[in-house]
């Protein structure tokens, strides 16, 4: 059986893609590191909440930054995130495994 901690941050993990725009933001960054303003032009959304739904995720760690020179570059987090030979990825939490399938 998993402790109390573990399973909360299972949790947190877990709210933290329980919302679809931030499912598609995780889609976008499956082909690359991107910045805020690159994000929000692939999903046609505002700057504004595209930066709430990565501040969500990075919260959460399922996203990484690296500042490069006034950007912030977001990537998934490879500690959970694993590309497979079939191009798809899969999301690996430990108690879950989530698969992105290949589009």
């Amino acid at each position: 059986m998993i402790d109390h901690r573990q399973a909360e941050r299972y949790a947190e993990l877990l709210s933290a893609l329980s919302e679809a725009h931030r499912i598609q933001v995780i889609e976008c960054l499956r082909s690359g590191s991107r910045h805020v303003t690159e994000l929000a032009r692939l999903l046609n959304a505002e700057i504004v909440n595209v930066s709430h739904h990565l501040g969500i995720l990075r919260a959460a760690k399922v996203v990484v930054t690296e500042k490069k020179g006034r950007y912030v570059i977001y990537s998934l987090n490879p500690e959970y995130f694993k590309s497979q030979s079939d191009k798809s990825m899969t999301m690996d939490i430990g108690w879950c495994r989530v698969e992105f399938p290949h589009n």
